[in-house]
């Protein structure tokens, strides 16, 4: 599953250097805003609901919030119409790069140009991207294989690629995006994970960091997210060290089943583990994928979130809106639905809202679990069944598997390899 740098309950865009928000009386802020659009012949409406943007963004209590809605042009289209469906401010732009080959981890131009324009549109946004550290990202390669391409990464073996992806983020304006490397780096479901050879991962994190800071016009932060819980391995273990991390992420969905919130707090390597070391390491934390998965609909973890969120330093939060994990353009959740939009946007009383899109609408760059999203998921790309099964376990309905004389938790989703390629025309 996906996550990395949420954003900080109690601090405005995670302490952002380029978007200082004046703190001033509401009242001038709305009267400017009313005058400026009047005259510039803007119906009042919307001068209003620009005002009300601007002021819960600049709310001490905001924390910045997006969804994964797809990952390329269609994505960035439906971003306004989730703002509309929720009646908040959605700042923060999410995408993920496919793992397909290393021309894909480059950066498509067709994927980082549309979010590049909706990013500059607006100071107060943020740009979150997810990109794999290995190509092809999601291989059953043998552990002694992936160990070695590992020590090659460190080496310098793979430097070219990251250096051209920053390269176009910054020449895109984009060079201050949020990067989340190799996410979920404590589990076994992609090839740049941690568990082969810790060392030469971090060595190889500490390389990737080093060649795309070094590029003009870079101010990357970079997410170090792994999967909530200790998975195959801890994820301490993996952290490369407070000077190539800006924020501690963790990708967190509502599993396993029969688990409470308080559970998932708990849990060794659960979120107080999380929260703990990023205060340990003045980092703030993040939730770069977050959403509903093994207990259905379920408003309590929804309302758990929220609650664990506005009570500690979130850089930013990004729900998986898609079948089963979302509460949009799913609409198998409506309580859990409810409750995110009463709590994280504009409440039951809103004004009339954009419907969610038709099932099935978006083209995510996300693989879709077959079983879950074959109708329901916001993409048009139906990946081959080979992909959208590694993610069952053993038993079906399970969300555990045994590996290593232990029990670990699967991905919620398959995310970034073949389906993401739907976000990108094929090149010749």
């Amino acid at each position: 599953m996906a996550a990395a740098d949420i954003h900080t309950p109690g601090r405005p865009f995670g302490r952002r250097r380029e978007m200082p928000f004046s703190h001033r009386s509401p009242l001038p802020i709305l009267t400017a805003a009313a005058l400026v659009f009047a005259l510039c012949g803007a119906p009042p409406g919307a001068a209003a609901e620009k005002g009300r943007d601007r002021l819960a963004v600049e709310s001490p209590k905001y924390v910045p919030l997006g969804a994964f809605l797809g990952s390329g042009a269609e994505g960035v289209a439906r971003v306004e119409q989730f703002r509309q469906w929720l009646g908040a401010p959605v700042t923060v732009g999410r995408t993920y790069l496919p793992g397909n080959d290393w021309r894909y981890i480059e950066g498509p131009e067709q994927m980082i140009a549309p979010w590049a324009r909706w990013k500059a549109a607006d100071p107060r946004r943020m740009l979150v991207v997810n990109v794999p550290m290995m190509a092809p990202n999601e291989t059953r390669a043998p552990v002694p294989v992936l160990a070695s391409l590992l020590r090659r990464g460190a080496a310098g073996a793979f430097d070219v690629h990251y250096r051209t992806l920053a390269q176009r983020l910054a020449a895109y304006r984009a060079g201050d995006s949020v990067i989340v490397l190799g996410w979920e780096m404590n589990g076994q479901q992609y090839a740049g994970r941690c568990e082969p050879d810790p060392a030469a991962w971090r060595a190889y994190w500490r390389r990737i960091v080093t060649v795309m800071r070094g590029v003009r016009g870079a101010r990357f932060r970079f997410d170090f997210a792994p999967a909530r819980g200790r998975d195959v391995i801890p994820w301490t273990n993996c952290y490369p060290g407070d000077d190539v991390v800006d924020i501690i992420g963790t990708d967190t969905y509502d599993q396993p089943s029969g688990e409470t919130f308080t559970d998932f707090v708990n849990e060794p390597y659960g979120l107080r583990a999380q929260a703990d070391f990023a205060t340990a390491h003045r980092k703030p934390i993040s939730f770069p994928e977050w959403g509903l998965f093994r207990n259905n609909d379920n408003p309590a973890f929804i309302r758990g979130m929220h609650s664990w969120m506005m009570s500690h330093n979130v850089a930013y939060q990004s729900i998986s809106d898609y079948c089963p994990h979302g509460v949009w353009a799913c609409r198998r959740n409506p309580a859990s639905t409810a409750a995110y939009r009463e709590l994280f946007g504009a409440g039951p009383a809103a004004a009339p809202v954009s419907k969610a899109p038709p099932s099935g609408a978006p083209a995510s760059s996300k693989s879709q679990s077959s079983k879950s999203q074959s109708s329901k998921s916001p993409s048009k790309a139906t990946p081959s069944k080979k992909r959208s099964s590694k993610h069952r376990s053993p038993k079906q309905g399970s969300s555990e598997h045994r590996s290593h004389g232990r029990w670990s938790r699967r991905a919620a989703t398959s995310r970034v390899t073949e389906a993401s390629s739907a976000s990108v025309r094929p090149r010749s």
